[in-house]
């Protein structure tokens, strides 16, 4: 899971439908499950990633891209491991 508190739903609804873009790839954004509502963090709590290991070299490169271009504009990512 990739996250990032400082981005705004808006932004992520359009990176979710970039990645969506890419053949093979999953994506699912996280709904916030924070008790308070603060207008300042994000309305998601981050996107999950569904990426298959036989994933083409060009479609990881281009799913690399993506993440850093949004990552460069907020602040960077933060990710958790789904396990």
């Amino acid at each position: 899971m990739y996250y990032n508190s400082q981005m705004p739903l808006a932004v992520y609804r359009e990176m979710a439908a970039h990645l969506g873009l890419l053949e093979g790839v999953e994506v699912r954004l996280l709904p916030q499950t924070s008790p308070q509502f603060d207008y300042s963090l994000s309305q998601v709590a981050g996107v999950a990633l569904g990426v298959p290991e036989s994933l083409p070299p060009t479609l990881v490169r281009q799913l690399e891209h993506i993440l850093q271009h949004y990552g460069d504009r907020y602040g960077g990512w933060q990710t958790v491991s789904s396990t």
